[in-house]
């Protein structure tokens, strides 16, 4: 039975001081559900500082991106050996702000991804179509196309050792929010791409949904049957809202 993950990517936010006190507050509020795992994601330089804080609790650590190099001269760049070091566990790659604003093509996402598997960190590959792209009726070879790239390059067995997350872009930081209905769709035909290469691996993946997840439409969206959890974006700068999703994921078992 496939577990909920709650992650929260705190992007481009805080301080040293509000990302420790943000930690301690979902530290001590977090329900006691072992059917849900809990994963914050701090901007680069509060990974150490926020590590600290999650040390002896469940819930773990994770980074909103990775360089695709190993090391060298990569200026700017963080390698995925470096996040290891640091104590993550997990790695966004390809989300839709880093395709969209810096340019990274789904070839780009998936030497991403690589990256992550070789330092045994757990990559979560973002995947989801603009609001042109869903009206003009591109959804489903858009996200193919992304999905694809992975799949024919690290392959449908390093799946297995993935998260996905489905974030329509037209959702992200719109208020506007996939009904659970339209976010289901969208979830079954992504395992049903990977269960052409395999179906263990795609009745066993977690497929997350990010747009716009609240506490208040957490729970509609998480009853659906290939829903697994929430990549959680403006919602999870707040202790009580990010816990209330949380506890939205773990009301279902």
């Amino acid at each position: 039975m496939r577990k909920y993950l709650v992650a929260g990517n705190w992007k481009m936010n805080g301080s040293t001081a509000a990302s420790e006190e943000l930690c301690d507050r979902i530290v001590s509020g977090l329900p006691k559900s072992a059917t849900v795992g809990v994963l914050v994601c701090p901007p680069f330089p509060y990974l150490e500082a926020v590590g600290k804080k999650l040390a002896g609790s469940a819930i773990r650590l994770g980074a909103q991106n990775v360089s695709q190099y190993v090391s060298g001269a990569y200026t700017g760049e963080v390698s995925a050996g470096m996040l290891k070091d640091l104590g993550c566990e997990y790695v966004i790659v390809g989300h839709s702000e880093r395709r969209a604003m810096m340019g990274e093509s789904s070839e780009i996402v998936a030497e991403k991804f690589a990256a992550a598997l070789r330092e045994e960190l757990t990559p979560i590959l973002c995947v989801g179509e603009t609001l042109e792209e869903r009206t003009s009726g591109r959804m489903e070879a858009v996200i193919a196309s992304q999905l694809e790239t992975v799949l024919d390059g690290p392959g449908i067995g390093a799946i297995a050792s993935a998260v996905i997350a489905y974030e329509p872009v037209w959702a992200i930081g719109t208020g506007r929010t996939a009904s659970p209905e339209q976010a289901q769709e969208v979830h079954q035909y992504i395992r049903n791409i990977l269960a052409k290469r395999n179906v263990d691996i795609a009745g066993s993946v977690q497929i997350l949904y990010g747009g716009s997840v609240k506490g208040d439409n957490a729970a509609g969206l998480f009853s659906m049957p290939d829903i697994d959890g929430g990549l959680i974006g403006g919602a999870s700068l707040n202790a009580a809202e990010f816990l209330a999703i949380a506890e939205a994921a773990g009301s279902q078992n």
